[in-house]
């Protein structure tokens, strides 16, 4: 089985995987039935693997291509002696194509079918969901949402087959009602909206397989979307040179910490450091400067009253990170406005993001030199939209925000999203887990981009390279468990990152 980790790093949507399909079937001579019946042994293989122990299987089929992989691996299972509970929400005189020949094998194979009506409930070890596909565009529609939403009830441990029914493959948002999957086995290429927003939680462990499609199909489809990997990590932190001194490794200057949110600068300025950078120094109030020094001896602490105190501390920075613990106060507003009169490298979170979006879009609020990491209610009021609307297609939402404003955008959340506004596909990270829902992640992320900064990564490079960092330590940190799990919890991770062996 190929673990999450191995899968491919392209992101398709799903007319790009339809495409692909076609291409195979029209242009390399691999006949449609052939690949749904590698579809469908892959599927049934996997199923084995994750449930050895499994009798008897409850299969859900549906009309199109999707029912059709479901149709087979139903006769495989007969084959291999299990029983079979093949429930069809659509008679075999709306089947066409490769569909139909394999409800037809199936048929032949000795599957029982039951037409599908509200009193049919789950009767196997393992669901199988064939029920709709990647063309799923708008809510499911009766019967197929009774339909999932017994699955659902059933509490049986579900395969889905090539996407849970009711995900949007292009988006990862539920559509009305969705299966909720432990396992889902995806083919040809893998479908973007199985990485962001619900898609996770649907789609349970995902794995893939190419049905042997030549590398020549792929050549035709560009994606546009790469997933990240731990691998990325390689040769970009090489050994220092013996004569390296701080200077080499850039300043980063950390501005925030309102009355009360001292914690925030102080974590971020702690990331900074152990990613790298060579010198930190901190602005933030006067009465937080005694516990920044005892918690972090190693980082310069200033305590500033007024944007006109942070003006001559700018001088000799390599990179500013403003806005953890910021606050939206005069004192907030001032240090901002000082910050953004300067043309050097900037690194936009929090409260400075709130600030912006108050502000409005403007030609000051447009700039290549920085990078904003909102999560989805930042993004939102940035944006001038509700949270449910970044939430419906997070891959536009990242791509107004560049768009918006400017140099690179970070959308935070399941499936963290960096669009940079070049030619290179937008990069999503699939890393990290539920323990990250704590105080103080982003303030830990805004350190981590801003010390990479401060070392010469480019901005892109920084967001990305951040991006996984990021998730990669967080998913070390949990391996001692996810509840519980602290900001701080990531930080000697990080410096293991920055140094492989």
């Amino acid at each position: 089985m190929i673990s999450q980790k191995e899968l491919p790093r392209q992101l398709y949507r799903a007319e790009q995987v339809r495409a692909l399909d076609s291409c195979a079937i029209n242009e390399f001579a691999m006949p449609g039935i052939g690949l749904m019946r590698r579809a469908a042994q892959f599927t049934f293989d996997q199923l084995l693997l994750r449930w050895p122990k499994a009798k008897r299987l409850s299969i859900w089929c549906g009309a199109g291509n999707n029912g059709g992989d479901g149709y087979v691996v139903a006769g495989l299972a007969v084959q291999h002696g299990l029983a079979v509970q093949l429930v069809q929400l659509a008679k075999d005189d709306k089947l066409s194509g490769d569909a139909a020949l394999a409800c037809q094998w199936a048929r032949d194979c000795g599957v029982e079918f039951v037409a599908y009506q509200s009193a049919v409930s789950v009767e196997g070890d393992v669901v199988v969901d064939a029920l709709l596909g990647t063309g799923l565009k708008y809510a499911v529609r009766a019967p197929f949402d009774q339909a999932i939403a017994a699955i659902n009830r059933s509490a049986v441990p579900v395969l889905a087959v090539d996407i849970p029914s009711g995900l949007c493959s292009d988006t990862g948002c539920v559509l009305g009602v969705a299966v909720q999957a432990e396992m889902t086995a995806t083919f040809i290429g893998l479908k973007q909206g199985l990485f962001t927003a619900k898609g996770p939680v649907c789609c349970g462990d995902i794995v893939f397989d190419d049905l042997a499609v030549p590398a020549e199909v792929y050549a035709r489809q560009k994606p546009q979307l790469m997933r990240l990997d731990v691998g990325d990590l390689i040769g970009l932190f090489r050994p220092r040179q013996r004569d390296a001194h701080k200077g080499h490794f850039g300043h980063v200057l950390v501005v925030g910490g309102n009355q009360g949110l001292g914690g925030a600068a102080i974590m971020a300025a702690q990331a900074a450091g152990r990613v790298g950078a060579g010198l930190v120094s901190v602005a933030t109030r006067v009465e937080h400067v005694s516990a920044l020094l005892a918690r972090c001896p190693e980082v310069m602490a200033h305590g500033v009253g007024s944007g006109k105190n942070l003006r001559a501390l700018l001088a000799g920075k390599d990179v500013v990170v403003i806005g953890p613990g910021l606050g939206q106060d005069q004192w907030a507003r001032e240090l901002l406005a000082a910050v953004l009169e300067t043309t050097l490298p900037l690194v936009i979170d929090a409260d400075a993001l709130n600030l912006m979006a108050e502000a409005g879009q403007s030609q000051s609020n447009n700039r290549d030199s920085w990078i904003m990491t909102p999560h989805p209610g930042e993004a939102a009021r940035l944006l001038q939209c509700s949270i449910a609307e970044i939430q419906a297609d997070r891959f536009a939402a990242v791509r107004a925000l560049q768009h918006c404003y400017g140099g690179v955008a970070l959308l935070k959340g399941v499936g963290s999203l960096v669009a940079g506004g070049t030619a290179e596909p937008m990069a999503l990270c699939d890393g990290g887990n539920p323990g990250m829902a704590s105080g103080g992640m982003g303030d830990v992320l805004s350190g981590i981009v801003g010390g990479l900064l401060a070392q010469g990564f480019g901005l892109e490079q920084a967001a990305r390279v951040g991006m996984l960092l990021h998730a990669e330590a967080a998913d070390r940190a949990a391996e001692a468990g996810e509840r519980g799990l602290q900001a701080t919890d990531l930080l000697p991770h990080l410096r293991d990152l920055v140094n492989p062996s």
